[in-house]
């Protein structure tokens, strides 16, 4: 990391990702020579403190970003589409932490583990991808290198911090609500604005974003076209299935893989995992050492374990990933690719 510093931005400062993404530079001592914080109207004035000195945050503007070299983008697809262009214009480099431009062919969307070349070819903006595809994409690239890829299903158990802070509410309000004998109303989940809402307390929604017209959510496409994006498998089979549980931050995800070597064991998948980056292998079935969302909280890591032969298809692996969806999931990949972008001297 050079010793000189850099004129940063943080767009949704005062949000549960965008707080990461503070916490995380703090912890990375990534070179800040200055810092704006920005969100929208309603929460400019707000304090906050970064590296022991109080910040006010402001609200958005296109001026904003005037000599602003890297912009951390974390309040909403809208916010991004409207905003990232002017930051771009302003000569900033965009790391947009929504869905707004991951599946544009001129945004590469990157996870540094896998393909963090394709930050070479940015203008301007680079995407991060969504939480549960972060975690997947990271534990498969690996084997994608070493024995090929053919086949991924996956079928996610998501926290609830994924859906912002007002689903945390709803859950713990909900949850007290069951204890206690009271009546309670939905209001957040399965999604903010639409028709229905379920209970999410004691109970799992298999319902993760809106229902595309294919039968599958758009959560699950994007994790399907994401997938294909990132590792450059546009012919790779993916399917998924999203669902959310009663549970705070941590996103699990059961993966089945069929991978294109005939001559390989879980054991060979092991240690090849073992020794990637960003990965903590945690499988011992004898002594009951799996991952767990509850122990993934606050790490950077992807943790994965369960690694297993299918019992029918001779290239079929399954496995349990886990992984801090605010952490991994957003946040320290966001910086993760600021650090990429000082280290390829792209910024």
């Amino acid at each position: 990391m050079e010793a000189r510093g850099y004129h940063v931005a943080l767009v949704g400062a005062t949000g549960a990702v965008g707080q990461q993404m503070l916490l995380t530079l703090e912890k990375r001592n990534f070179p800040i020579s200055k810092l704006t914080l920005l969100s929208s109207e309603r929460s400019a004035g707000k304090k906050i403190t970064f590296r022991n000195e109080e910040y006010t945050v402001e609200a958005t503007t296109p001026e904003s970003f005037e000599g602003v070299q890297i912009a951390l983008f974390s309040a909403g697809g809208s916010v991004s589409k409207q905003f990232a262009p002017e930051a771009v214009k302003r000569g900033a480099i965009v790391i947009d932490n929504t869905s707004a431009y991951r599946m544009d062919e001129n945004v590469p969307l990157v996870v540094p583990e896998v393909n963090e070349g394709a930050l070479k070819n940015h203008n301007g903006i680079i995407a991060n991808p969504n939480c549960s595809t972060i975690q997947m994409v990271v534990a498969l690239e690996p084997l994608r290198k070493e024995y090929g890829l053919n086949k991924v299903i996956v079928s996610t158990y998501q926290a609830v911090s994924g859906a912002g802070a007002a689903a945390i509410n709803e859950l713990k309000e909900q949850s007290q609500a069951i204890l206690n004998g009271e009546v309670f109303t939905p209001e957040i989940l399965p999604v903010k604005g639409d028709e229905k809402h379920y209970q999410i307390a004691f109970n799992a929604i298999p319902q993760i974003d809106k229902f595309q017209d294919n039968g599958f959510t758009f959560e699950e496409m994007k994790m399907i076209n994401e997938t294909k994006k990132i590792m450059s498998m546009p012919d790779l089979q993916v399917a998924a299935t999203c669902v959310r549980l009663p549970v705070e931050t941590g996103h699990s995800e059961s993966v089945y893989v069929e991978i294109e070597k005939t001559d390989v064991t879980a054991e060979n998948i092991k240690d090849l995992l073992k020794n990637s980056d960003g990965i903590t292998l945690q499988d011992d079935p004898a002594n009951q050492i799996y991952p767990m969302p509850a122990y993934s909280v606050g790490k950077n890591d992807v943790f994965v374990g369960r690694i297993r032969k299918d019992l029918d298809c001779q290239t079929g692996f399954h496995m349990w990933i886990v992984s801090d969806n605010l952490l991994k999931g957003a946040a320290w990949n966001s910086v993760q690719i600021a650090e990429s972008l000082v280290k390829l001297k792209l910024v």
